[in-house]
Parts: structure tokens; C-alpha cells; sequence
């Protein structure tokens, strides 16, 4: 499944250079994950890079948009052109 950010984001800037699928931007208010390009780092790391580097711990998994580890490496594979 994609991750999402919450309202405790403090618009720090730490998470979205982090993203090697460019899913993480800046919205309106907070920054704002597209769960069309969120693998979850599957296929680049072990780990989501943005939960990594967020100081307020506010990226968790976003239930509305279930997805596999088989799934999410499908996306990366789609997304990378690997597919």
C-alpha cells in the first residue's frame, strides 16, 4: 500500500528529495503523497526513505490504497520502465 502524509506535518522539506518516484509534493498546506507513485521504496531500498528522515513521524501506510509487496513491485517496475 502507498503511505500518506498526516496533518502533523511540519512542511520541513526532508521527505521529498528522499522519494526516488517523485510521489512526495508540496500541496496546499502539508506535503502530499500520489499513491499512484508511492511503491513504498519497494524495488530502490528496504525501507521508505521518506519515514526514515521525517522528524515528526508522520508518513504512515495509507489504508485506502492497499497494496502487496508483489503489487508494489509491479508499480516499480512500470514506473522504472523495468516492466
Amino acid at each position: 500500500m502507498s503511505l500518506k502524509i498526516t496533518d502533523d506535518c511540519i512542511n520541513c522539506d526532508v521527505c521529498e528529495p528522499e522519494c526516488p518516484n517523485g510521489a512526495i509534493s508540496q500541496g496546499e498546506e502539508i506535503y502530499v503523497i500520489d499513491p499512484n507513485l508511492c511503491t513504498e521504496c519497494v524495488g530502490h531500498y528496504d525501507e521508505p526513505q521518506c519515514q526514515q528522515v521525517c522528524p515528526v513521524d508522520c508518513i504512515p501506510l495509507d489504508e485506502t490504497h492497499v497494496e502487496s509487496k508483489d503489487e508494489l513491485m509491479q508499480k516499480y517496475l512500470k514506473l522504472t520502465g523495468k516492466a
